[in-house]
């Protein structure tokens, strides 16, 4: 696997992963980002259940300031930290390990705020998506222009995200990705 785009485009990364987590393929991060068109400058993302960080590299290289990486799996953190040292990016890193809710309390403690999040838990945890966006509203951890993308391997009821407002939708396949802005009181 490869970055894509930016200012470290053509690095290998690698994904040695634990044996529940699938790497996300080139061509899906080339259609994550093409929804986003490009990254605003000072900006913080989230890759929520992080995998091999892959897309937080990818937001990195694209020009995000700071993007935090959440992950369970110890095998995944040691693969998302050999990442970020291969592509010399710790300045702009910062890694929580363990469950995402006990992180997202961490980052609210830490004061982050975010104004790109992706979201892609083990596809059959559907609860997660809405527990996770819930948590990330409730924590005031969106900045007010946030943009946050999911993957899915289905389609994801609307009750989930009552908070945001539905942007795009596309299919890859059997993948799914939503790209909702977050809701503003007006």
């Amino acid at each position: 696997m490869k970055v894509i785009s930016g200012k470290m485009r053509g690095m290998n990364l690698n994904t040695d992963l634990d044996k529940y987590t699938r790497p996300t393929e080139g061509k899906i991060k080339e259609a994550i980002f093409s929804m986003i068109f490009q990254v605003k400058p000072n900006s913080k993302a989230l890759d929520l259940f992080a995998g091999s960080g892959a897309v937080g590299i990818e937001f990195i290289s694209r020009g995000c300031d700071l993007v935090v990486f959440s992950e369970a799996s110890s095998e995944n953190i040691k693969c998302i930290n050999e990442n970020i040292a291969h592509t010399k990016c710790e300045d702009e890193s910062l890694v929580f390990k363990g469950d995402f809710k006990k992180n997202i309390l961490n980052m609210r403690r830490q004061g982050l705020k975010f104004d790109y999040v992706f979201i892609d838990p083990p596809y059959e945890r559907v609860n997660y998506y809405k527990e996770s966006i819930n948590m990330l509203i409730e924590n005031e951890l969106l900045n007010e222009d946030a943009i946050v993308i999911l993957e899915a391997d289905r389609e994801l009821d609307e009750e989930f995200f009552l908070n945001l407002k539905l942007e795009k939708q596309k299919s890859y396949g059997k993948k799914k990705f939503v790209y909702f802005l977050r809701k503003c009181d007006e």
